[in-house]
Order: structure tokens, then sequence, then C-alpha cells
């Protein structure tokens, strides 16, 4: 529960930051804007063309008789739009956050500045960073497709498919879009993507404290695009405390104190606990 706690806190703390920084709000937001407009025109296709694509998928039940034709064709279709709009919430972060890169990578090193200690750079050229980035987006959305798939199909089972698998589906989803926004802090620190996953897999609680509710407000018109800048900014807080960044230089002060002989209630005050508690080292 203390990280599903920590992990909102950090959403909070990211959008704080952004909203205290005026024209990194502005600056943020160009990105998402470019993907919405993409995004808002693909659902909109799907609404209309989602009837069709269900008729065809399923010519057998052309001689149903009303009222179970109907009820069985709008059911499908209504998870056929699900599925579209379960995939764009996953989907947005990563096409916004390649279309950003530039963008969001001073943002997230001027929150790394802000904060105080090092500012990592991965000291490769924009567009071998496009490349990682681009790269690591598709490894995931194959995931992500994957688990989409298993659990459009798991919407056909009473019961469970209309009360524990949309959970289940926000779950996946929130621990995805953490993962895809923790990378522009990761990426730099030259962290790769099995190692990102391996560190929130480590976090769990952490990671869906923090992408959840993201998700959530993200399934809310134009609250995506506002959110965007706030979300790489709680993400870089987030990436700081899962490397063990925060504090770094202070917890070596302590022990160098405590070698010294200068005492364990010396050392006990220089190590520093943080708003989120002491960072963990991965």
């Amino acid at each position: 529960m203390g990280d599903l706690v920590g992990g909102f806190r950090y959403l909070l703390a990211g959008q704080r930051w952004v909203f205290g920084n005026g024209r990194w709000l502005g600056f943020g937001l160009l990105p998402g804007l470019v993907s919405l407009v993409l995004y808002a025109g693909a659902l909109v296709g799907l609404g209309y063309g989602a009837d069709d694509m269900t008729a065809w998928a399923t010519p057998f039940a052309d001689d149903w008789s009303a009222p179970w034709l109907g009820l069985f064709r709008g059911f499908l279709t209504a998870l056929v739009f699900a599925l579209g709009l379960f995939l764009a919430v996953i989907t947005f972060t990563a096409v916004t956050l390649l279309i950003g890169q530039p963008f969001y990578e001073s943002l997230s090193e001027q929150v790394d500045r802000t904060e105080g200690g090092e500012v990592p750079e991965s000291g490769r050229g924009l567009w071998r960073d496009l490349w990682i980035s681009g790269r690591d987006s598709v490894r995931l959305l194959l995931r992500v497709a994957l688990y989409g798939v298993l659990l459009f199909a798991l919407g056909f089972v009473p019961v469970i498919g209309q009360t524990v698998v949309p959970v289940i589906g926000f779950c996946v989803s929130g621990y995805f879009l953490t993962q895809e926004l923790t990378s522009v802090a990761l990426q730099r620190r030259r962290v790769d993507l099995d190692e990102q996953l391996t560190l929130l897999r480590g976090r769990r609680a952490l990671a869906l404290g923090f992408g959840v509710p993201l998700v959530l407000a993200f399934l809310v018109p134009l609250v995506a695009v506002f959110l965007m800048p706030g979300a790489v900014a709680g993400a870089t807080l987030m990436a700081r405390h899962l490397v063990g960044a925060d504090g770094a230089a202070e917890d070596t002060a302590a022990a160098d104190a405590e070698d010294a002989g200068e005492g364990a209630e010396r050392g006990a005050r220089t190590v520093p606990v943080g708003e989120f508690g002491p960072p963990k080292p991965w």
C-alpha cells in the first residue's frame, strides 16, 4: 500500500513541478497536441467503421433473429472500440514521446537540475536516441498487443469479462505507461529496456500507483495533453528514486563520517529520508 501511495505522490509532484514552472508546461504541450489530432482521427474512424468490421467478422450470425443479432454484434462492436481505446491509451504515450523526444529530454534534464546532483546525459546523438526510443517502443507495443488480444478474448467470459478483465486492463495499461514515461530519464542514465523492466518489476505497486490514475485521467478528452509534461516530470523523479540518484552524495558523506569515527548519530542525521522515503539503489 505504501508503494501505491508513493507512486501517486510522484504523479502529483510532477504536476506541481510543471505548473510551478509555467514555460516548461507550454514547452511540453506541443508533442501532445500533435498526437491528440492523430489519435482523435483514428478513433473517429474506428467509431464509424466498427459496425462494418463486426458484421464482416461474423457472417455466421446474418440469419439470427432479432434481438439476438443486434445484441451480439452490438456487444462485439463495443469490445472492438474498447480494445481500440485500450491500445490508444497505451500507444499514445509511446508516440507522443517519440514525436517529442527533444522536448521531453530537455524537460527531464531540467527536473534533474532543479532537484540537485548530477544531470546524466546518454552521450548519444539525437538520431541514436530516437532509434533506441522507437525500437524499445515497438518491443513494448508487441507485448501490450499480446495482453490486449488476451484480454479481448477474456472479455467474452460472462461476469469476469465485464468486471475483472477491465480492472486487469487498467493495471496493464498503467504499468506499461509508467515504463514508457520513466524511460525518458532512464535512457539518459544508459539503462536499457531489459533493465528498466527489471527495475519496475521489483516495484510493481509503485509503478501501478503512478500509472493507473494516469490511465484513468487519460480517458477524459484533452486531459492527456495537459498531463503529459507533468507525467514526464513525475516519472523523472521516480527514476531518480529507482536508481538511487536522490541523495547519493549525502549517503556517501554519511558513510565517510561513520568511517572517520564521527558517530552513528551524526551519520543517521546525514542520510536523507526525503519526501518519498530513502532511495533504493538497484
